[in-house]
């Protein structure tokens, strides 16, 4: 068996030799088609710039050959350096590095001229763009280019491990990536890497369940935690300190993990943990949200790597600019087609989309790899691709699948970095919730929710409605650029302070007249927070959860109305006399008995509706009022509180359907896991039947994998029951494995 799991489905032989010990002829030919393309970028150079001469026939040769020796010296000096200096270091190897090098090159040649600094600037940019251009045209790709590149100082200085014969593993979350989305995509052949994986036998592909709210702060919390309980959605009211927490903000994610983790955490056994919200209890985090600036260093260096190199960070910067320039077109085309539902895409989601889908996954990718190379036994990178673009675009465009075969794209990058690795490795592929789409709340009524509530309680609200979720990648990777005493870091960290100023005085206040104005948190009644299609209700200054009597007593139009509104399926709240209690425009669930009057309101969200919004209502963190929007009988869509077409957080739609693919071979329960503190249960049986956490004592499990005397085994067992139309698991036609 190779080291992905995968035993009937090797790589391609061509891939395999390029990246694992490849004949002597391979790389005498590699090496001169990399000469030729430099060769052409160097003749492009000497016609393009008039400061850059080469005087004599062969010379653009000749200067390419001394140019390419020059790197090769000159980059573990420049990566070393740059660490030792911090980012400023990064900074000037990324800009002035490939200027050095040209101008070295040509002090060491004879009739070759470079006329001053900017000259050899743009001598440095012309060669790396040319070159990366030549490399995609006559390789299989800059991503295998990119791959090569990642393992080549691994093959001439292998990391030695102490237990090379136990095999590590690789979680790559996908995030938001619905079950069915997942189905349809290998249907499609789109995710050709899982497709290979899951037809050859070597994996499987299976659904889980994440439980309300259906947001990454909770199942992330889930998954490498093991508890999902403290986070009722993705922003929240912090009664016992009048504060907002929000959950990709660095301070508030230390906050969140430190007074939840139990310090057993999914990556505890020396694993790192890889642009995620929390760190898994990892020794080593990087681009982590609740680990601020932990992870410099080794950023750094995989950053200094990459950008070392002339086609680094030419590619870098063509991949962002490119996904800038798509996602502008493909905004425009959706008007122009008139695709409902829509938002408005501007150009601060492009910008964002350009980062998060062009540099910075190359950045998780080298991360990944670097940290793969060195034998690290467990790593966690969550990739945002997906949930990004189908947040703005809708959970099935073309963009949004495109951006998901793109991080398959990435596996198979991967799986060639493991041929190399000093330990085999397995990879388990998961998203972390799904998505439900529809036409946006406000957009559908004339107003937002927190509109709707100052209306009706003729008070004044603080509404927490702003996309946040993407920029907070941004913002853990300006934290890490700061660390360090020079220049630059002074500089990002005047960055980060306005960025977390910018995200803690997001709030607009709404009066009675429903009117918006800019504006921070003053004296406001009501904070108002919108999770996807899952709506959360405080009123502000009280210590502990109001009763619906005390709020009808306070605002009688307010619980009444909320449940009457025809945007809204139904709200929870806490009576005095029969506890936990749903209200919907015709009928009410008492949720501890599950007494029905008129309709029930949870009818149209499923069989998992009444025990999911039973445990959130008894939480102390909850909100005075929960509302969840309606979902339309005809489209199944919903219609989020945030101005977003894909949504996650409450229930209705794809939301609440998760998927894992995992090798055939790994334990896994083939009854649906219902939970990310199940699923966490179930990943760390898999991390133990690998040899794994062998200094922590084994948890005794039952024969599904979940630790016995869980609530994440008495979760599964007792609610286990299934849709009618879902399957535990499925191959990639879509049948059922299990049948």
């Amino acid at each position: 068996m190779n080291s992905s799991g995968t035993e009937s489905a090797p790589l391609s032989a061509t891939l395999a030799r390029d990246v694992a010990g490849r004949p002597w002829r391979s790389t005498i030919a590699a090496a001169l088609i990399s000469l030729a393309g430099t060769t052409i970028a160097v003749a492009v150079a000497d016609a393009l710039l008039p400061g850059f001469t080469v005087e004599y026939p062969g010379g653009a040769v000749a200067f390419a050959a001394v140019a390419t020796v020059v790197t090769m010296l000159a980059q573990p000096l420049m990566v070393g350096g740059s660490v030792r200096l911090g980012w400023w270091g990064v900074l000037l190897v990324a800009v002035l590095g490939q200027a050095a090098v040209a101008g070295l090159s040509a002090r060491l040649m004879p009739r070759v001229e470079v006329d001053g600094f900017w000259t050899a600037f743009a001598v440095g940019w012309v060669v790396g763009a040319v070159a990366t251009l030549f490399g995609w045209l006559t390789s299989s790709g800059t991503d295998a280019a990119f791959v090569s590149r990642l393992v080549r100082d691994a093959r001439r200085r292998p990391a030695a491990v102490t237990d090379p014969e136990r095999e590590g593993v690789v979680f790559v979350q996908f995030d938001g990536v619905p079950f069915p989305v997942m189905q349809f995509a290998l249907m499609a052949g789109t995710v050709p890497t899982l497709s290979r994986w899951i037809r050859s036998g070597g994996h499987r592909l299976y659904e889980w369940t994440p439980k309300l709210p259906a947001t990454t702060p909770a199942s992330q919390m889930g998954i490498l935690h093991g508890v999902i309980d403290g986070i009722p959605a993705f922003r929240w009211y912090d009664r016992e300190h009048d504060r907002v927490l929000v959950a990709n903000h660095p301070a508030d994610a230390a906050i969140i993990e430190a007074s939840m983790t139990t310090g057993r955490g999914l990556l505890v056994d020396g694993g790192v943990s890889i642009s995620n919200l929390f760190s898994g209890d990892a020794p080593e985090a990087v681009l982590t949200m609740s680990r601020r600036n932990a992870g410099g260093e080794s950023t750094r260096r995989g950053a200094a790597r990459f950008v070392s190199r002339p086609d680094g960070l030419v590619r870098a910067v063509s991949r962002t600019l490119a996904e800038l320039t798509r996602e502008r077109f493909q905004a425009r085309r959706a008007i122009r087609r008139d695709v409902q539902p829509r938002v408005n895409r501007g150009w601060m989601f492009a910008a964002l989309r350009a980062v998060t889908n062009g540099g910075l996954r190359d950045l998780n990718t080298a991360l990944v790899s670097e940290h793969m190379l060195r034998g690290t036994r467990t790593i966690y990178v969550d990739f945002v691709d997906y949930d990004e673009i189908a947040h703005h675009a809708g959970i099935l465009r073309p963009e949004s699948l495109a951006a998901l075969e793109a991080v398959d794209g990435v596996l198979r990058q991967l799986e060639l970095v493991a041929q190399v690795a000093p330990r085999p490795y397995r990879f388990v592929v998961l998203s972390d919730h799904g998505q439900s789409q529809g036409t946006i709340f406000a957009d559908r009524y004339g107003e937002d929710l927190a509109a709707v509530v100052a209306r009706l309680a003729k008070a004044e609200v603080a509404v927490f409605d702003q996309d946040v979720e993407g920029w907070g990648r941004t913002r853990v990777l300006v934290d890490e650029l700061a660390t360090g005493d020079g220049v630059t870091a002074r500089t990002m960290r005047s960055a980060s302070g306005a960025m977390t100023r910018q995200g803690k005085d997001q709030a607009d206040s709404v009066g009675p007249s429903a009117s918006r104005t800019e504006g921070t948190v003053g004296n406001e009644t009501f904070h108002v927070f919108g999770s996807g299609n899952l709506g959360l209700v405080y009123v502000r200054g009280e210590e502990t959860r109001l009763t619906r009597q005390q709020l009808d007593a306070r605002f009688p139009a307010l619980v009444s109305g909320l449940a009457a509104h025809p945007g809204v399926g139904f709200v929870v709240v806490l009576d005095e006399r029969e506890g936990p209690i749903v209200l919907g425009a015709k009928g009410s669930r008492r949720l501890r008995d599950g007494l029905v009057v008129g309709e029930d309101p949870l009818g149209p969200f499923g069989a998992d509706a009444p025990s999911f919004v039973l445990r959130v209502a008894e939480r102390p963190e909850a909100p005075d009022i929960y509302a969840n929007s309606l979902i339309d009988p005809g489209t199944g869509e919903v219609a989020a509180f945030e101005g977003l077409v894909g949504c996650h957080g409450g229930l209705g739609g794809w939301q609440d359907r998760a998927m894992v693919v995992i090798p055939t071979d790994l334990p896994f329960p083939t009854d649906r896991i219902q939970g990310a503190d199940s699923l966490h249960q179930v990943l760390v049986g898999v991390l133990e039947h690998l040899g794994h956490r062998d200094g922590l004592a084994v948890t005794p499990r039952n024969d599904q994998g979940l630790a016995r005397n869980d609530p994440g085994e008495r979760n599964a067992t007792e609610h286990g029951e299934s849709r009618p139309d879902d399957t535990a698991t499925v191959d990639a036609t879509g049948r059922s494995a299990a049948q």
